[in-house]
């Protein structure tokens, strides 16, 4: 058997059911999802923790499977030796004791991390693949800093989270050059992390439309009252909100409205004239849904979670990121988190500026969706191996 890829994780923090476990773990352990339990291909053989709190795992799992932490992201990457001596790199920056800025923006430090492991690239004169978790940071202008010191360094790049490679229910794909005319999509939780879960659902479905995806012109963040102001003046579709949630099979009876605790909207202008909404609706739903109004009809379709048990939906991520490290080609475009990392930073930003209409001339972000579907369940819920209840990847064990 050759060699396998030598891989070095980088990470925030390390506790049960964190990022890291969801996804390091997996690395370590293997990953149970619908298709099977897959070992594997690939070796975590160093990793940086930079917080080792009382609740933390990060420490015993490496002692169990003998990788090293070091304890700086350089000797991370240097692995025992001089200069680069991993394959690839996995920058988890989720979770972790950081302070909220006044915007209230987490500073996770992925724009750090990103720099150390470029800084390393540089003096070893060459390039690994990175996949970079969730957004590439709190602030935009970090993330287009991000962007192009990969595309100096020819650094090849993944980036983004679980939700576009989640279950869909019922099952949606849209083929290229689908004409959307609207879209919208919901979810829950708080406005920048899980509106970002959001935001991602909905574009990993539009950037399939004709043309592709073109960049986005302004975003507006709205709460409260205005949320359904909003609504009467027909900047978002009732109908498009009604068939997201009639896809989400846990919600109660009655209008969104009256259960809906704070409820929020993002409106999202793009260049091609497409309009959409984010609707997050804590109190009414606590899932993710998307819906679209295409040649003239709706059609609704949850991205379904598995929240316990071995979170499946990351062993699906894991599978599309070792691939990514195994050939440097990431499953879909790496645009569509820079795209949305601009998006959520103009909502925060407008949020806290008034809920003002934020222009976005820097949001110039055009692209294509992916040709080949990535790696992911066709079924509406978890299944087969997914639901083991002896899986070796339990998170939080």
């Amino acid at each position: 058997m050759p060699d396998r890829l030598r891989v070095a994780a980088i990470i925030t923090i390390y506790h049960p059911k964190s990022h890291a476990d969801v996804i390091v773990t997996k690395f370590l352990r293997g990953w149970s999802i619908d298709h099977g339990y897959f070992p594997p291909q690939v070796e975590i053989v160093s990793m940086y923790i930079d917080h080792v709190l009382e609740n933390d795992i990060g420490v015993r799992l490496a002692a169990e499977h003998n990788v090293p932490i070091y304890p700086s992201i350089r000797r991370a990457l240097h692995a025992g030796e001089n200069a680069l001596n991993v394959d690839a790199v996995l920058l988890i920056g989720e979770h972790g004791d950081y302070p909220w800025n006044e915007r209230g923006r987490h500073m996770y430090p992925r724009k750090h991390f990103f720099e150390q492991i470029a800084g390393v690239f540089s003096e070893s004169g060459r390039s690994v693949p990175v996949f970079n978790d969730k957004h590439l940071s709190y602030d935009y202008l970090d993330a287009q800093w991000m962007w192009n010191r990969a595309k100096e360094l020819e650094i090849p790049l993944m980036a983004g989270s679980s939700l576009p490679l989640s279950w869909r229910n019922p099952w949606l794909e849209y083929d290229k050059g689908v004409h959307v005319e609207e879209a919208l999509s919901i979810g829950y939780g708080g406005i920048e992390a899980y509106g970002y879960h959001a935001l991602e659902a909905l574009q990993c479905m539009i950037e399939r439309r004709a043309g592709g995806e073109t960049g986005v012109v302004s975003v507006q963040c709205l709460e409260g009252d205005a949320v359904w102001r909003a609504r009467d003046e027909g900047l978002w579709s009732q109908d498009l909100a009604e068939g997201a949630c009639g896809a989400v099979e846990n919600k109660p009876e009655g209008r969104m409205e009256d259960h809906a605790k704070e409820p929020a909207v993002f409106l999202v202008a793009h260049t091609d004239g497409l309009k959409t909404a984010t609707l997050i609706l804590n109190g009414y739903v606590q899932d993710f849904a998307y819906a679209a109004r295409v040649d003239g009809q709706v059609h609704g379709v949850e991205f379904y979670l598995q929240n316990d048990g071995p979170f499946a939906h990351f062993g699906y991520l894991c599978h599309n990121v070792q691939q990514f490290l195994q050939t440097g080609k990431a499953p879909y475009p790496p645009e569509r988190t820079l795209l949305v990392t601009g998006i959520i930073d103009a909502v925060m930003n407008g949020r806290y500026e008034g809920h003002r209409v934020v222009e976005t001339p820097s949001l110039n972000v055009a692209y294509t969706s992916y040709d080949e579907m990535p790696f992911r369940p066709t079924a509406s819920h978890p299944e087969g191996e997914s639901t083991n209840p002896n899986a070796p990847d339990i998170a939080g064990t």
